[in-house]
């Protein structure tokens, strides 16, 4: 189904050198208005708060974010092309109204060498306008196509006033913390890790702990993470080509959601929201004809957070080739029908690969609470 969206005129840029506030891109998506529109975007047809598909948002929004560095690259070099090489994150702030408008606004942020980052801000406008979620992509331009195929280097942009200043400023500290988290995967567990990493493996020995009800039979108490894992197969066809022979990033990030809302499902007593999208790293380009492996998995849990990793492996036609294509982080809330925060059950890690997942989901997710106040 043809999404349609209604677009603001772009701007008409006619300096050399362009400020951030001159590649600013709107959009509305009239869910207000539109009512196949909003019947495709809900999660159930019934009431229900914060009814909205945001795995349909992702999809969205990775387009926006393609047209907005599309617009700025062409000005330099019109027969370019744009793909998106990572979303830094999604910071949600609250639950969406599926029947009202959503608006859109972005702008490009920083410009590297042949790297674009594209902040967008979703609201939805009104008496009540609400601040629905901020977002950052990192895209990259490109020229050619297989074996020609190369980045292009881009004209900087021109940040004048304090503000656009520091967006710029915060396009580089994402990508500054980004690198620090991976840099972290490396260092051995601090004291304190290793204390709960062995209390988790020790509780698992205790009779009855993993698998089974409280005395109270409110809630289970705990499950082996191994225990929490789905998985879906999917051929690539050219329905959903983006650029030439390339399927489009913002489906695949779309299907990677939605499985991963459904093992969050799992282990969740109540029902799992999206909370945070911390990282999508896109790898390789997926083909037409590609068959995906997608996997999702819960890797950590504290109070009524839920934290699933995802990845996509594609193996193509012709069965030669075989790599991982992506890779998401994706923290759920646990709340109930007024959205109020529920605990979640433990999971307990098995095995050497878990505990590092475990370790890492720990360390990211008290990174967001502490940074992000995600609460």
């Amino acid at each position: 189904m043809m999404l349609i969206i209604r677009v603001k005129p772009e701007q008409d840029w006619t300096t050399a050198m362009p400020r951030p506030n001159e590649t600013t891109h709107h959009q509305i998506l009239p869910l207000g208005s539109d009512p196949k529109l909003r019947h495709r975007f809900m999660v159930l047809d019934e009431p229900l708060q914060g009814n909205l598909r945001f795995g349909l948002l992702l999809e969205v929004l990775d387009k926006i974010a393609e047209e907005t560095a599309l617009a700025y690259v062409r000005r330099s070099h019109p027969e370019a092309r744009v793909v998106t090489a990572a979303i830094n994150d999604v910071f949600v702030r609250h639950p969406a109204d599926v029947t009202r408008d959503i608006a859109f606004r972005a702008r490009i942020n920083h410009v590297g060498r042949s790297s674009l980052v594209v902040g967008i801000r979703v609201e939805q406008p009104g008496d009540q306008a609400l601040h629905i979620a901020s977002c950052h992509f990192t895209m990259v331009a490109r020229s050619g196509s297989g074996g020609e195929e190369q980045s292009i280097a881009l004209p900087p942009l021109e940040y004048l006033d304090q503000k656009e200043k520091k967006r710029a400023a915060k396009a580089e500290a994402s990508r500054a913390e980004y690198q620090r988290q991976q840099e972290l995967l490396s260092e051995p567990p601090s004291r304190e890790e290793y204390e709960m990493l062995t209390a988790l493996h020790q509780a698992q020995d205790e009779q009855g702990l993993v698998g089974r009800r409280s005395q109270d039979e409110t809630c289970f108490r705990g499950y082996k993470a191994g225990r929490l894992v789905t998985e879906s197969w999917e051929r690539m066809y050219p329905e959903n080509e983006n650029v030439p022979l390339s399927i489009f990033g913002g489906y695949l990030i779309r299907r990677a959601f939605e499985l991963s809302s459904i093992c969050a499902e799992l282990i969740a007593p109540n029902r799992p929201i999206i909370a945070a999208v911390t990282r999508i790293n896109f790898f390789q380009p997926v083909r037409i004809g590609d068959t995906l492996h997608f996997t999702s998995r819960v890797v950590y849990t504290s109070g009524s957070f839920i934290c699933v990793e995802a990845s996509i492996e594609r193996t193509s036609r012709d069965r030669t080739t075989k790599a991982l294509s992506n890779s998401c982080f994706f923290t759920f809330a646990n709340v109930d029908s007024n959205h109020r925060h529920q605990p979640v059950p433990e999971i307990y890690p098995t095995t050497y690969s878990e505990d590092a997942r475990y370790l890492a989901a720990h360390r990211c997710l008290r990174s967001l609470v502490e940074h992000h106040s995600i609460v």
